[in-house]
C-alpha cells in the first residue's frame, strides 16, 4: 500500500487520527517527491473534515447505532476510557470555557483528538460553531507539534 494512502486512512481512524497520520505521512514524503507543507495542509484539512463528519454522525445516526449491541459496547467502553478526562475537562469548562475545548484536542495525546472533542462538545451541549473553531484550531497546534516533533527526531536519528 502507497504510505501516503496509509497515512490518509490513519488519519481519519477515531482513535489514531493526525497523531498518527501526519509521521507517515512526513517520513514518506521525501520518498514520494511531495513536499512536507503540502501534506501537513492536507492531513490536518482531512482531520478538520472529520469534525463535521463526526458532529453529523453524532447528531442523526447514533441513536440509530446504539440499537447494534456491537455499537453500544464500544460506545460505552469509550465513554469509561475517557471517564477521567471528561471528569478533567468538565472541571476546566467551568472556569475557562471553550478553551478548554481547545487544550484538550491541541495536546497530542491518545484519546485527545478531533473526534473525542467532538464527543465531549456534544456530550456537554457546547455551542456547535465556537466548538468547531476550538476542536479546528487545536487540530491545528497538534499539528504542528507532531510535525516539529518529527522533524526533530527525525534530524537527530539522521
Amino acid at each position: 500500500m502507497n504510505p501516503l494512502v496509509l497515512a490518509i486512512i490513519l488519519t481519519i481512524l477515531p482513535v489514531v487520527e493526525l497523531r498518527g497520520g501526519l509521521p507517515v505521512a512526513l517520513l514518506n514524503a521525501s520518498k514520494e517527491g511531495v513536499s512536507q507543507g503540502l501534506i501537513f495542509l492536507i492531513i490536518v484539512a482531512l482531520n478538520i473534515l472529520m469534525v463535521f463528519v463526526a458532529f453529523f454522525f453524532l447528531d442523526y445516526l447514533h441513536k440509530f447505532f446504539l440499537r447494534v449491541k456491537s455499537y453500544k459496547r464500544f460506545y460505552e467502553f469509550t465513554l469509561r476510557k475517557m471517564q477521567n478526562k471528561i471528569d478533567k475537562f468538565e472541571k476546566a469548562h467551568d472556569s475557562i470555557g471553550v478553551w478548554a475545548l481547545f487544550l484538550f484536542v491541541a495536546i497530542p495525546f491518545p484519546l485527545t483528538g478531533a473526534y473525542s472533542g467532538v464527543l465531549l462538545s456534544w456530550l456537554f451541549g457546547l455551542p456547535r460553531k465556537k466548538s468547531i473553531m476550538a476542536i479546528s484550531l487545536g487540530v491545528i497546534t497538534a499539528g504542528i507539534i507532531v510535525y516539529l516533533g518529527t522533524i526533530g527526531i527525525t534530524s537527530f536519528l539522521g
